[in-house]
């Protein structure tokens, strides 16, 4: 899995997704692209990855393309529409882009990971986009329906409960 971080100025949401598919399928790897705001670091995602290629190889998966079952394992939800939340939107946003090559073909993950860095803006203002002091805590927790009850029930952190 390879993570590429960037400021995407979506003007065409459509066209967007279809430069992203169109690396997919020229690297033979999922691409999923995430808003930033609602990924509570780079385990969230591999969580997220890791349980899609289960549901894959047990043919549990609800998603026809693994870039969207990677999508609602990571948003927790198992219905698409409540999941693309998470996913990118138009307008200017920060993005964390997941790119998987279910092979595991770490050259294809690579070349597909610069193809989709050329379509990003890098992120220069921002630091570190899965850092876990960059998230709004409270829209966080309502998206993923984590109440204050169960964070003071536990020592886990936010990103725990979230995966």
């Amino acid at each position: 899995m390879k993570l590429v971080e960037g400021r995407a100025e979506i003007d065409d949401l459509d066209a967007f997704l279809g430069n992203l598919g169109t690396v997919a399928d020229e690297f033979d790897c999922a691409i999923q692209a995430f808003d930033a705001d609602y990924v509570l670091g780079e385990t969230h995602l591999r969580t997220a990855v890791e349980r899609a290629d289960r549901a894959f190889d047990r043919d549990a998966n609800v998603a026809r393309e693994r870039a969207v079952e990677i999508l609602l394992y990571a948003a927790g939800r198992r219905q698409i529409n409540r999941a693309l939340r998470m996913g990118v939107a138009e307008g200017e946003t920060d993005v964390v882009v997941v790119i998987h090559s279910p092979e595991g073909d770490a050259e294809d993950e690579r070349a597909a990971a610069q193809a989709v860095g050329d379509l990003l803006a890098p992120v220069e203002a921002v630091s570190d986009l899965l850092a876990p002091d960059r998230i709004d805590r409270e829209e966080v927790r309502d998206f993923f329906d984590v109440s204050e009850a169960e964070l003071d029930a536990t020592d886990a952190t936010l990103a725990d409960l979230v995966r």
